[in-house]
């Protein structure tokens, strides 16, 4: 069983990439990654700890010396690049469009037909007032909530958390996978939403979101080949926004309803969904070298 073992610790300034590329040529598995503002570079193997604490060593007093030869190829554009990342994370693109459009659905058209069609729960009306039905056999209700965005502040908050996480998903656990994992914990997030909410009126890819945010955080630490986790500060940022609007102080200065249950079950869930694909992945043989495609 590998377990990753810190091998050197050094400034955020200094350039590890000749010796993460001269690892990679005498294939010692390794990761880099930022820790409290010091790079940290582990290795996969404890015997290979030594090893490589001496060749740091030797290169940072010019004993080695390792070159880099600079693909002649000109670099992608900017328009190339986004264009590229982009296709590199379809689904979770798709997903944001869909919200877009779930949120001009909301501002243009008020509670239409196609948006009631949307909700959670059927809406009806009776003696002037709305009231909420069983779902019956409207299953695509468990899921289409997630696409309604009620503000501009809504919709781009949620498009932003979502392509900041969702690509780190997607990219290393692949298409059809993030597609299923979206499809849980949207039923999952608004199913609690539901349940501990009461019917309402509801929606947005928040619940989503802190979904991605638990899968990400949670599976790569126990399948460490899997470089998506999210900084410190994202993690403490979001889960602070969560506390905070549990607490009721953000709808108390006029931001709307918040979704908390959805928030929580989503978060959980995906905690949940994390555990499982990194343990299957890191126990189940999966020996390949995983990171962002």
């Amino acid at each position: 069983m590998d377990n990753p073992v810190r091998a050197i610790i050094a400034s955020v300034d200094e350039d590890l990439l000749p010796l993460s590329t001269l690892l990679h040529q005498k294939g010692v598995r390794h990761r880099i990654f930022e820790d409290s503002g010091q790079q940290v570079l582990e290795v996969m193997r404890e015997e290979q700890v030594a090893e490589v604490r001496e060749l740091y060593r030797a290169w940072r007093a010019g004993e080695v010396n390792i070159q880099l030869f600079r693909n002649k190829a000109p670099l992608p554009s900017m328009k190339t690049a986004g264009r590229g990342s982009w296709r590199r994370a379809p689904v979770t693109m798709t997903l944001i469009c869909l919200s877009v459009l779930g949120f001009a659905l909301v501002y243009l058209t008020d509670l239409s037909a196609m948006v009631r069609a949307l909700t959670y729960r059927p809406i009806g009306v009776r003696g002037g007032e709305l009231v909420f039905l069983d779902i019956g056999v409207e299953y695509w209700r468990l899921v289409t909530p997630a696409f309604l965005h009620f503000s501009w502040l809504h919709i781009a908050f949620n498009s932003l958390w979502l392509w900041e996480l969702g690509t780190r998903a997607e990219q290393v656990v692949g298409r059809f996978n993030m597609f299923m994992l979206f499809l849980v914990i949207a039923v999952v997030s608004n199913a609690s939403q539901d349940w501990f909410g009461g019917p309402g009126l509801f929606g947005g890819m928040s619940g989503v979101v802190y979904g991605m945010l638990g899968f990400t955080w949670v599976a790569p630490m126990l399948q460490p080949r899997w470089q998506m986790q999210p900084s410190h500060a994202l993690v403490a940022f979001m889960v602070g926004w969560l506390l905070l609007c549990a607490s009721g102080i953000v709808e108390q200065l006029g931001m709307g309803a918040i979704a908390n249950a959805a928030h929580f079950g989503g978060l959980v869930c995906g905690a949940v969904l994390g555990t499982i694909f990194g343990a299957l992945s890191r126990f189940g043989g999966d020996k390949g070298d995983h990171g962002p495609v």
